[in-house]
């Protein structure tokens, strides 16, 4: 297509886009996605992984270890108020909070680069289930403990010099990919 075929398209105004406002979303039936924050040093990443949370109806956020919590300026700043719509909760054990999810039949993924590790685009879901997906520190990653106790690993495939994206991007492709998978069930 011509760039000029898209010359009559109107950037829609934020009153256009029929969110839900606060109360709605905390009544909406969510995703059947947890996400854990296990020692996330960056408050930009945290607010941002609040952001995308919100985008697409994530039940629930944990924040672990030394993972700063709301109310904080800085998450603020990217959460753009995401860290009151989408339920957290803080834990100081990563580990246990892992084997109590464990004990409700959740699915839990690390989302890490490991042997015998799971390509994310070959994850099947079901609308049975309810995924828990583990986010590690920016420079060490899932913790090999939390990796154990895990049902698996997930990675997401690269195929550039890099050999990490960063965290709040990692939680979005998998997300994303979660999500769209579920809803075409």
């Amino acid at each position: 297509m011509k760039l000029q075929e898209f010359r009559g398209m109107r950037k829609l105004r934020n009153e256009e886009l029929s969110r839900l406002d606060t109360s709605e979303f905390k009544k909406a039936k969510k995703t059947p996605i947890t996400i854990v924050l296990d020692n996330i040093r960056s408050l930009n990443n945290i607010g941002s992984v609040f952001r995308t949370a919100d985008a697409f109806l994530i039940d629930k956020i944990y924040l672990c270890g030394i993972t700063a919590t709301p109310p904080n300026k800085d998450i603020r700043k990217t959460a753009l108020g995401a860290t009151e719509s989408v339920d957290w909760e803080y834990r100081e054990n990563t580990v246990q909070l892992i084997l109590e999810l464990k004990e409700k039949n959740h699915t839990l993924w690390a989302v890490e680069q490991a042997e015998g590790a799971t390509l994310l685009n070959e994850i099947e879901v079901t609308n049975s289930e309810h995924y828990v997906f583990i986010f590690g520190n920016e420079v060490k990653g899932v913790s090999q403990e939390v990796v154990n106790v895990c049902n698996g690993v997930v990675e997401i495939p690269q195929f550039g010099t890099k050999h990490s994206l960063n965290v709040s991007v990692s939680a979005g492709i998998v997300i994303w990919d979660i999500w769209s998978k579920l809803k075409t069930l």
